[in-house]
């Protein structure tokens, strides 16, 4: 069995042991599930082993199997490594990175940045897959992703880049219309603009006097930090927002800060990403980039 086919094999091995059946793997290599049956049983035919057990609807590691697989992991990372190596003596990223965010951040700022880094560098492409859900980066194949207040799993590499107020803000429209609570304790008589995930009927508001949590009335929640926003400026009602969202709102006297002593539950953003030895050059330019871009937020 030539090397370079040895090579593509022992990738479609690995795929199917992750994820379980070789539909999944082909779906996820770009390929069809006989062509990786098909690979994977030659394999096996120059390795003198049975490295899968064929169900159904799945596949189940043999002993050899499971043997082999942290090794054929490390030997496919020192191959990408290797020409990594090589493309990076050009000094030019180039190649596919695939990136998850959360929509509102990835339509406000992380697409304009993405489209910088294209025109920048004419060798590399980009997924960029926006959702506010957790996706799993080795199950869906994904390089970075952006995540805001989420359970990190222990397995992946997590960092830190900031962490972001949320103020209480509202349209000058609204307060005309409504006046402007001076404290805390005033919103209970105006109506509250709400994310629909983990909302309930208190809001937990930070400052001088410590903690409080105060009772609002939630008249409108919705699952669209996008529209949410839009809800705010067009005067519906009062939000938290984070302050990447609002900040050049605010700038533009387009929406006003309430209570600026006192804030919300603040988010965390992280940068999630699989363990690796050494990222490829397209993935760290992207990880810098995102770090820059994060923390300036």
């Amino acid at each position: 069995m030539p090397t370079m086919d040895r090579l593509r094999a022992m990738n479609y091995f690995v795929r199917a042991a992750e994820l379980g059946s070789l539909s999944a793997a082909a779906r996820s290599l770009a390929t069809t599930q006989p062509t990786v049956s098909k690979q994977i049983a030659a394999l096996e035919a120059a390795l003198r082993v049975r490295l899968l057990e064929r169900g159904p609807a799945r596949v189940v590691l043999t002993d050899e199997g499971a043997r082999f697989l942290d090794s054929a992991r490390r030997l496919l990372e020192d191959y990408d490594e290797a020409v990594t190596a090589l493309d990076e003596r050009t000094r030019q990223p180039r190649g596919l990175v695939r990136i998850s965010a959360p929509v509102a951040l990835g339509e406000l700022h992380l697409n304009a940045l993405m489209l910088q880094a294209l025109q920048q560098y004419p060798e590399l492409r980009i997924d960029l897959l926006l959702e506010d859900r957790f996706v799993d980066p080795i199950e869906e194949r994904f390089d970075l992703m952006v995540r805001i207040g989420h359970t990190l799993p222990p397995d992946l590499v997590a960092r830190e880049l900031a962490t972001w107020p949320r103020y209480i803000v509202a349209s000058p429209d609204y307060l005309q219309r409504h006046g402007r609570p001076r404290r805390p304790q005033d919103l209970v008589r105006h109506p509250f603009l709400r994310y629909l995930l983990g909302a309930d009927d208190t809001v937990q508001l930070t400052g001088p006097g410590g903690t409080v949590d105060v009772p609002v009335t939630a008249r409108y929640r919705l699952n669209s930090a996008v529209a949410l926003l839009d809800a705010v400026r067009d005067g519906a009602g009062i939000a938290f927002q984070p302050c990447w969202m609002v900040n050049e709102l605010l700038r533009r006297k387009e929406l006003v800060r309430l209570l600026p002593q006192w804030t919300g539950p603040s988010q965390t953003v992280h940068l999630v990403y699989p363990p690796r030895r050494r990222q490829p050059m397209r993935v760290q330019l992207m990880l810098d980039l995102l770090a820059a871009k994060l923390r300036a937020l």
